[in-house]
């Protein structure tokens, strides 16, 4: 008989626990967005700090609540939001490898900064890839292995035990507003200069209606200058666009790979780890990059 292959068990997902990697670049051009971590930093510090592939598959777990556990003894760590971390009620801490033993039981608390926690495994999750990747697409729908309380999930094979480089590594952490920088974006023409000042000096508020879609923010109304209808574009993961509300909107990991919406300001590749980390309520302010 086979030996059963090393999974682990979800208990309880949170508000959202979902299975990503680094998506799937290159298929827009067939309505397929890239989906993936919404920080990416966070996600490919989780395998580098286990010795796995910078893109191997993760869960993403959004403010906490997240709870699992394993049937083979394994290392793991958690990045990203500075969430408590615990193993059968013991602190282990964020960004700090350990060992989950099978049998355990792992539990990620509500954050006190960020909004996504990323859970690595050493050997990864084995999860079987669509259209390239292992990552849910909440707004296409795509997901090889949606997560509930019950799922099991495979862990890839380990062949030798891993040096763990450090014993911990930074959490990021901001005090007052966080500041996204941001560049013009192709239709900066259809805001005026009064309205660019506004977007790039107020403080907006994240909404509670924002997801892995897109952020929206609250504030200052940014007035268009051109009042025309726009055919659909292609659009990128930071792109500012202006609905008729005038209340921006920064896209993110699900974003839809065409948008109608004039897109006035792009947030830079440097900034979109805090941009997936904002908090519903949670001030943030745009300023023009220093590139």
């Amino acid at each position: 008989m086979s030996e059963r292959p090393a999974e682990l068990v979800v208990h309880a997902t949170g508000l959202l626990s979902t299975v990503q990697d680094l998506g799937r670049p290159g298929l827009a051009g067939l309505g397929v967005p890239r989906s993936g971590g919404a920080d990416r930093t966070s996600l490919r510090l989780s395998n580098r700090l286990l010795g796995n592939p910078e893109g191997a598959p993760v869960v993403e777990a959004t403010l906490g609540g997240l709870e699992v556990g394993l049937t083979a003894t394994r290392w793991c760590v958690v990045t990203g939001a500075d969430a408590p971390v615990e193993v059968d009620g013991t602190p282990v801490g964020v960004g700090s490898p350990f060992v989950l033993r099978a049998g355990a039981r792992l539990r990620v608390g509500s954050p006190a900064h960020g909004l996504r926690s990323y859970l690595a495994v050493r050997g990864g999750l084995a999860v079987a890839p669509v259209l390239g990747s292992a990552s849910q697409d909440v707004l296409s729908g795509i997901a090889p292995l949606p997560l509930g309380e019950g799922t099991r999930v495979p862990l890839g094979r380990v062949d030798e035990v891993p040096v763990v480089p450090v014993d911990v590594a930074p959490v990021r952490t901001w005090s007052g507003d966080p500041v996204l920088e941001v560049d013009p974006g192709p239709r900066r023409d259809w805001v005026s200069d009064e309205a660019w000042r506004t977007l790039t000096s107020a403080v907006y508020e994240v909404s509670s209606h924002s997801d892995r879609v897109g952020v929206r923010l609250s504030g200052p109304a940014v007035e268009r200058a051109v009042h025309v209808e726009l055919p659909s574009e292609g659009v990128v993961p930071g792109a500012v666009q202006v609905p008729p509300s005038g209340e921006p909107v920064v896209f993110l990991a699900d974003h839809p790979t065409t948008g109608g919406y004039p897109v006035c300001a792009v947030v830079v590749p440097a900034s979109l780890p805090l941009l997936a980390q904002l908090v519903p309520g949670q001030g943030v302010r745009l300023r023009p990059s220093r590139r």
